[in-house]
């Protein structure tokens, strides 16, 4: 439910995520709405709060782990 297709695609996002988290705090001073908007960025890239994505980054790495040692392949 909380992986993505790969680590790299799930660390880009977490990285987008955490500039629009400091972009938020930043555009404050310029108004409520840019912040609002960063703010339901950052959300949306990581998809609910820092907790589920990192708990989507250790899914995706038990994935990989468990593709890459299936018996017969």
């Amino acid at each position: 439910m909380y992986c993505s297709s790969s680590v790299s695609v799930h660390l880009l996002r977490g990285g987008a995520a955490i500039g629009l988290i400091f972009a938020a705090f930043f555009l404050s001073s310029y108004g409520i709405v840019w912040a609002v908007i960063a703010g339901v960025g950052a959300i949306v890239l990581l998809r609910g709060c820092p907790m589920c994505w990192l708990m989507g980054l250790f899914e995706t790495i038990k994935q990989k782990g468990r593709a890459s040692h299936k018996p017969g392949v």
